[in-house]
This record gives C-alpha cells, structure tokens and sequence, in this order.
C-alpha cells in the first residue's frame, strides 16, 4: 500500500475523526446541527476532505427513501457518518452531494493557527 497524502483545510473551527485527528472539515462549510445519526447527533456538510466511502445503497429514513453512501476516515478507516447521492423526495433534494458526520465519531477543534494561505480570506 502506497503512503496516504491527506488534505488541509483553512479555518478557525476545525473539525476531526475522533479517532485519529484526521481534518475532515471547517464550520465553513456546516449546513445543519439537526441531524440524527446511529450515534446520536449529526452534523451536515457541504464538503469533506480525508474521506472515502462504499459502494451506493439504499437506505430508508425518517425523511423517506435515499440512495447513500457510508463514510470512512482515509487515515483510519472508522466510518464517520454517510453521504447524499440521491432521494426521490423532492423537499430533501438539497442533501444531494452532502456529507452527514455523527458527533460522536467527530472532535471539534479550534484552530489557535492562522492561515497563511492568501486565498483563505480568514474563514
């Protein structure tokens, strides 16, 4: 197996697999806290890094029917929570192409570092 090369992301809030600190996200791209997952509270977001996921299946929710796909952390491989790839009602739609991250596979971090990068803008 090759060496694993994770991303970086900029931000103040950071937001890492509990298990190993891998960065998966930024409060940047947090959607909503109203989510509930196997574990309990979920969070969705529009963007994740440092992850890979399964094959697509079919799952029904209390929101209906979903084709989705589970999410693992790249360094560690614990499943973190579930991504959109499709639903058939049309009110859950903006789900699609989104990542759901359960709480308690997660660590919210703040990032005492500031970004240096010039495209960052400070978020």
């Amino acid at each position: 197996m090759g060496r694993v090369f994770l991303a970086f992301l900029c931000g103040s809030r950071l937001f890492c697999c509990a298990k190993c600190r891998a960065l998966l996200t930024t409060e940047k791209y947090l959607e909503s806290t109203g989510f509930v997952g196997s574990t309990g509270p979920a969070f969705l977001f529009r963007h994740a890094v440092n992850i890979h996921h399964s094959q697509v299946h079919h799952r029904f929710m209390t929101t209906g029917p979903h084709l989705v796909r589970d999410v693992y952390c790249k360094s560690c491989n614990t499943r973190l929570g579930w991504m959109y790839e499709y639903t058939i009602v049309p009110d859950q739609v903006y789900k699609e192409g989104k990542v759901i991250l359960e709480q308690r596979l997660f660590v919210e971090i703040d990032n005492p570092v500031k970004c240096m990068d010039p495209t960052c803008k400070g978020e």
